[in-house]
């Protein structure tokens, strides 16, 4: 908004990202969601709420598998991008999480402006609706919707099939680095590590109890 940079610096473009080297292509086109106005707004509105939604419900404990649900997605857009003429996939990445939580939410009951009441699953074909009727393409929908079922059916339908197994391991990396390993109850910290509000006679005790 500043215009220290442009979109023509952001966009996603296969050609330049390949044969010049600008990487940073692969990231900042899921970064930028048009000029301020309504539409920028409603994409911060849903992707905050459903993000947040998200990462304190089914998510919760469990950071890298949030993580990796971002990487894959982001994956399986940059790959459908080199084959569609597609700018910017910000949008789609937020109709994504939207899905993935109405689908693990199928019973909540929603109102849209007071307008339509629903069920949670048939939120992003509003929202897709919605868009269409601010002018804008629905195919960067569409895109977020079928990412966002391939992540879900393979993370949470195809697993609990006959015959079905888990497909989407998180990486240990992400692990090491997103979650915080389990606490060993046997653990004595040191002194100086202990809370200084813990009373002196409960310190003393548990010093006893181990001689």
């Amino acid at each position: 908004q500043l215009e220290f940079i442009t979109p023509f610096q952001l966009y996603f473009n296969p050609d330049l990202i390949f044969r010049k080297f600008q990487i940073w292509r692969l990231i900042t086109n899921f970064l930028f969601f048009g000029p301020l106005g309504f539409s920028f707004f409603f994409n911060m509105i849903f992707l905050y709420r459903y993000c947040r939604m998200l990462e304190e419900g089914s998510f919760r404990g469990r950071t890298a598998d949030f993580v990796f649900m971002f990487l894959f997605g982001g994956f399986l857009m940059t790959l459908f991008g080199l084959f569609a003429s597609l700018f910017f996939l910000g949008q789609a990445f937020t109709i994504m999480l939207v899905y993935v939580w109405s689908r693990r939410n199928p019973y909540i009951r929603m109102n849209f402006f007071g307008l339509l009441n629903f069920q949670a699953p048939f939120l992003p074909w509003v929202l897709m609706g919605f868009s269409l009727l601010l002018g804008n393409s629905i195919i960067i929908d569409l895109l977020g919707i079928a990412v966002g079922h391939i992540y879900y059916f393979l993370e949470d339908v195809f697993p609990n099939q006959p015959g079905g197994k888990k497909l989407l391991l998180t990486p240990g990396f992400l692990k090491m680095v997103f979650d915080t390993p389990e606490e060993d109850p046997n653990y004595n910290p040191l002194p100086e590590d202990r809370p200084e509000n813990q009373p002196r006679d409960q310190e003393q005790n548990q010093q006893q109890q181990q001689h």
